[in-house]
């Protein structure tokens, strides 16, 4: 499981709620990045996320799916990321739902191919910000302290720094980065283009490339080759 993630440097996330004809979906499965992960904050269901999945398999490379609903898990992913919400006061984004999956599911939970992540959500004005009720004022000291949390108390193998929308404070991410040692560090938020694609990839492990994909393909393709 953690072999598989080890050398990731460039993710692509689709969105099953977000239309992606066959052509680009192709361009991004062909582009060279590492993996396919697919996820959304609202709007996923069992079935948009099958249909997503099954055209994405067409192409050789891993595909994920991160949980963020019990209605959208399907069978068939590569790995499934289990996002724990450090940041929140909200304890149904840290364990709760994760308990009521476990009471429901547990008999068919594929344990071996779950990862679960440390998410420290930035950016207040994103829609999973205000889903989950996250703390988002936290200056890099408070973030690093989050991510060690992961990282030393919790043996993540995930911290993901969530800018969500917006291309965050680089800084930050370098002082999560530099805190951990076990944890691979991923980066999600703003990154549209080679030159954010670049700036993000210097302090962390890996970088997930999202609505890009949906507002300018071109300049999405070209993140893989900034980073790798």
């Amino acid at each position: 499981m953690k072999q598989m993630i080890k050398p990731w440097r460039h993710v692509f996330k689709l969105d099953p709620d977000r239309e992606i004809d066959d052509p680009a979906l192709e361009a991004v499965c062909m582009s060279g990045t590492d993996a396919i992960m697919i996820g959304g904050s609202s709007g996923v269901t069992f079935d948009n996320t099958v249909d997503l999945l099954s055209r994405v398999r067409r192409f050789e490379l891993p595909c994920v799916l991160e949980v963020s609903n019990l209605e959208m898990i399907v069978p068939g992913f590569d790995l499934y990321m289990i996002p724990m919400v450090l940041n929140t006061a909200d304890s149904a984004w840290i364990t709760g739902q994760h308990k009521q999956a476990i009471e429901e599911y547990g008999y068919m939970i594929p344990w071996d191919l779950l990862v679960p992540e440390g998410y420290i959500i930035l950016n207040p004005d994103s829609t999973v910000a205000r889903l989950t009720g996250a703390q988002t004022g936290l200056d890099a000291d408070g973030a690093a302290a989050y991510a060690q949390v992961a990282d030393k108390l919790m043996s993540l193998p995930i911290v993901y720094v969530e800018y969500s929308g917006s291309f965050g404070d680089m800084d930050t991410v370098r002082k999560i980065h530099q805190s951990v040692h076990g944890a691979k560090v991923f980066y999600g938020g703003g990154i549209h283009d080679p030159e954010t694609a670049a700036a993000a990839a210097a302090v962390c492990d890996t970088i997930v490339v999202g609505n890009a994909v949906y507002d300018d393909l071109k300049q999405a393709l070209l993140t893989v080759k900034a980073v790798k």
